[in-house]
């Protein structure tokens, strides 16, 4: 099947951006996706995002809406909800199709072979639909690039097949690697199983893959040796419309300070060594009657909530107080009230994670507890205020928590305004700009 491509000299750029998580999602990966479709439209493309149907974050995830997140997309932004099948998502047998309801092991195989042998992914019901809107927006109007963000990967498969059949260029940005485990840094999938074949795939013809960080990138370069010269990095940053522009307030020194973890609490952070490590620093006197808070959501699915929930109130007596969630709106507020802030994830090198550049951002210490070579690492290595250690243990942790404690104590405005001007390189803007500019010119050059 082949479209033809019709496109105006001097018309502004029109690029279709699939996005499965998008406002009102809550994923962490939906705020570069905002911000990636909001930086082109002020930069004056044309831009339609293709996204999920609302009903998949309200319903199908627990507490998987933020509201207050549409309200911060550029309202040039041509928002288009394509619609899905959930069938493995879908757990209530009066919302069953016919073929499931009078069928059931025979639909489950039919849905096994799908996942297995075509694309291993449970969004696979997300493909028609998003084939369907593309299809019929580019016969009206024509896009002149397509740009996808994973995961899930099968907005990858479905950009390098609108690629080839609308003979327009393409370009994927990988906000997690697809085919090996960036925490574990394990091999998920070979290159003779669906997933790797696919990958190659999409490599092998996509105008530019992009990825958070250095380490990520080498991997795939190394993997996929006759793509690497079209792999580039585009780390993560932080809103200013959103954080607004922290002012210097010291510290009361008649009150006890307050660290502040913001952010969903999974299952997979090092927890343990987290809270040891505060009870530890506890017993010094900088940190006498010091309290942890806790801002976020407990997991993403309900049968984390109560395991989370519980954990975390094995902690009270120490001080360790649980917020929970917030919107975005509100994420300012949440900043301003803490003296320092914890940045705690779980993973190895390929890990770099959003809210690092947030916590940047607000001009407080930060104390890491993750393991000390992980890609975040690179970016907070200059930052004047960032406590950590050279081993992942509670001892070590105890001493990241004393070192901010005092410097917390002891900061200044002066020192409060270098720790902004290194946040300031990661403002979304100066993170995009380039990439920016480099589809541009892939638009114009195909022009």
């Amino acid at each position: 099947m082949t479209i033809s491509r019709r496109v105006r000299s001097g018309s502004p750029p029109r690029v279709l951006y699939l996005s499965f998580y998008f406002p009102p999602s809550r994923a962490s990966g939906v705020f570069r996706a905002r911000a990636t479709a909001n930086h082109l439209a002020e930069a004056g493309w044309d831009v339609t995002v293709l996204t999920a149907p609302r009903e998949f974050f309200s319903h199908y995830l627990e507490n998987g809406s933020d509201e207050s997140l549409e309200a911060t997309v550029d309202p040039r932004v041509r928002v288009v909800r394509a619609p899905m099948n959930p069938y493995i998502w879908e757990t209530d047998v009066r919302r069953f199709g016919r073929l499931r309801g009078n069928f059931p092991v025979l639909s489950d195989r039919i849905y096994q072979r799908i996942f297995r042998s075509v694309f291993p992914e449970h969004y696979n019901g997300w493909v028609p639909g998003l084939l369907s809107r593309a299809y019929g927006m580019h016969r009206k109007r024509p896009f002149d690039l397509v740009v996808a963000t994973g995961n899930p990967f099968v907005s990858f498969a479905v950009a390098w097949l609108l690629g080839r059949t609308l003979r327009i260029p393409y370009v994927v940005d990988y906000r997690d690697a697809w085919t090996f485990n960036q925490f574990t840094e394990e091999v998920r999938m070979g290159r003779n199983t669906p997933g790797g074949r696919w990958e190659a795939r999409v490599l092998k013809h996509a105008a530019e893959a992009v990825f958070v960080n250095d380490g990520m990138r080498q991997w795939h370069a190394e993997r996929y040796p006759y793509a690497a010269d079209r792999m580039t990095v585009v780390p993560n940053g932080w809103e200013p419309e959103l954080l607004g522009r922290p002012e210097f307030r010291p510290v009361p020194p008649d009150r006890p300070l307050r660290f502040g973890y913001v952010g969903t609490v999974t299952p997979y952070l090092p927890l343990d060594v987290l809270f040891a490590g505060w009870r530890r620093a506890q017993s010094h006197p900088l940190l006498a009657g010091a309290e942890l808070h806790i801002h976020g959501h407990l997991g993403f699915f309900a049968n984390t909530v109560a395991p989370l929930r519980d954990r975390i109130e094995q902690e009270h007596s120490y001080g360790v107080r649980y917020h929970g969630a917030f919107g975005k709106a509100d994420v300012s507020r949440i900043y301003e009230q803490v003296d320092a802030l914890v940045f705690c994830v779980p993973g190895a090198r390929f890990v770099t994670s959003g809210k690092v550049f947030e916590y940047m951002a607000s001009g407080k210490p930060v104390v890491s507890v993750h393991e000390p070579l992980i890609a975040a690492s690179e970016v907070l290595r200059d930052y004047p205020l960032w406590f950590t250690g050279d081993r992942m243990d509670a001892d070590a942790v105890a001493e990241s928590f004393i070192g901010a404690a005092k410097a917390a104590r002891d900061m200044d405005g002066q020192l409060h305004q270098r720790a902004l001007e290194h946040a300031q390189q990661y403002t979304r803007e100066n993170t995009l700009r380039p990439w920016e500019a480099r589809l541009r010119a892939l638009v114009e050059g195909s022009r």
